[in-house]
């Protein structure tokens, strides 16, 4: 069983930046795949950027450059910096994680950009 706690998210100008945690707790020691999807009113949730042990990362092409992913493995933490933030950046972020043939969820945190 894996817990995941998002937050970070809130209200911001574009250009801004803000930065996104994921805390995870319990048998977390079993991922190997880490990360954040979103999801934008009236659109499918998609990929953001993911973290795959062994140190791969991936990136949505719309996020590459601006956003990066990183873990402190001390605090079972997933983070998401947002950079240069848009308008288009607007969504509901979900951070995942990947244990055997399960993928567990946290509750979403709402990230709103302004023009």
């Amino acid at each position: 069983q894996v817990q995941l706690v998002e937050s970070g998210g809130g209200l911001v100008q574009a250009g801004g930046s803000l930065r996104l945690s994921c805390a995870a707790s319990g048998n977390i020691f079993s991922t190997n795949d880490m990360g954040w999807y979103r999801q934008a009113p009236g659109k499918q949730r998609e990929l953001v950027a993911r973290f795959i042990s062994g140190g791969t990362t991936n990136y949505a092409d719309s996020v590459k450059g601006r956003f990066t992913i990183s873990t402190d493995n001390a605090k079972n933490t997933v983070y998401l910096q947002m950079n240069s933030l848009k308008p288009e950046d607007t969504a509901v972020y979900y951070c995942y994680a990947l244990v055997g043939l399960y993928v567990y969820w946290g509750q979403g945190t709402q990230v709103t950009v302004s023009s």
